[in-house]
């Protein structure tokens, strides 16, 4: 297994940094990251010794906020060592996987946390292909669904978890600012309803639950101890329905084709009320239509279409 320091021909250490997260912290605005990026090196060094890791090249699709790279220990299990820069809707990844553990998510072995990152020792999904990458899309929906279905518990009374309505009073805010800067680029009347789901909609649910919030294909993982694990939640507690959602916009062809019956068909997956699955499906696209992401484009033109 590799190093994560490597040497050049001068005997030069290089650490490497993968590609996503070096072009994100070039954003001038991001000065947060290439600070964080400068500290990791002795970070990921501090952590190999304390848990006596040998560690392999980092993923290079490790995503914008992470350093992940598959490790071993001594006794020759194979792991991944994850480290996260804190951001508020991850904030909680550590607990959430602790609670879980193990049934329906990649199990967490040890953790530990500074001012300002989350450091992980994660069960290795091996294969470890993407599900977005290895089953049709309609297949993906099953199997995303039973898993929502055992992810989904009430946490014990003194939980850490924060409320769902505490992200859409964010998300909120800012739709509501881009709607006013924006005035031309949805409906007025729709505004309004999508408001009105993100400020109070959370609150309704029959009964609450500890959500992922950001389960698709790229984030469900190929594995031996069951056929496929969960990674990088962003949990939550509230309605259940509103993990559904992230899926289907993952899924664009067939949201753009007919949302209304996809949103249907994972309600009805995941024994859930239609109509909760589609108002968050409805909000949320009202919400990213003003993202300049370009699989966003054409979500502002959806939304009438799933109105309630």
């Amino acid at each position: 297994m590799k190093q994560a320091q490597e040497s050049d021909s001068s005997g030069t250490i290089h650490f490497r940094i993968p590609r996503a997260l070096v072009e994100y912290a070039s954003d001038p605005d991001n000065d947060e990251w290439r600070g964080w990026i400068a500290r990791l090196p002795e970070l990921v060094a501090e952590m190999t010794a304390a848990w006596s890791l040998e560690l392999g090249a980092p993923y290079e699709l490790g995503g914008m906020c992470s350093w992940v790279a598959p490790a071993r220990n001594a006794d020759g299990d194979e792991l991944v060592l994850k480290l996260g820069i804190r951001h508020y809707e991850a904030e909680h990844e550590i607990d959430g996987l602790r609670f879980w553990d193990g049934d329906g998510a990649a199990r967490l072995y040890a953790s530990s946390s500074t001012d300002d990152t989350h450091i992980l020792l994660l069960e290795r999904c091996v294969p470890g292909n993407w599900l977005k990458q290895t089953l049709p899309e309609p297949d993906q929906d099953e199997v995303i669904a039973r898993l929502l279905g055992r992810l989904h518990r009430e946490p014990p009374a003194g939980h850490p978890f924060r409320p769902l309505q505490s992200t859409c009073d964010e998300w909120g805010a800012g739709f509501a600012e881009d709607a006013e800067r924006y005035p031309d680029k949805v409906d007025a009347g729709l505004v309004r309803a999508g408001l009105e789901i993100f400020r109070s909609y959370a609150e309704t649910a029959s009964h609450h639950v500890l959500l992922c919030t950001d389960l698709h294909g790229g984030n469900v993982l190929a594995a031996q101890r069951e056929p496929w694990l969960v990674i990088d939640p962003k949990p939550y507690v509230g309605d259940p329905a509103y993990d559904a959602v992230q899926h289907i916009l993952n899924c664009p062809e067939r949201l753009e084709a007919d949302p209304l019956a996809f949103s249907q068909r994972m309600a009805d997956l995941m024994g859930l009320q239609r109509e909760r699955v589609q108002m968050w499906l409805f909000a949320r696209c009202l919400q990213e239509s003003y993202s300049n992401e370009p699989w966003t484009q054409g979500l502002a033109s959806l939304a009438p279409r799933i109105a309630p």
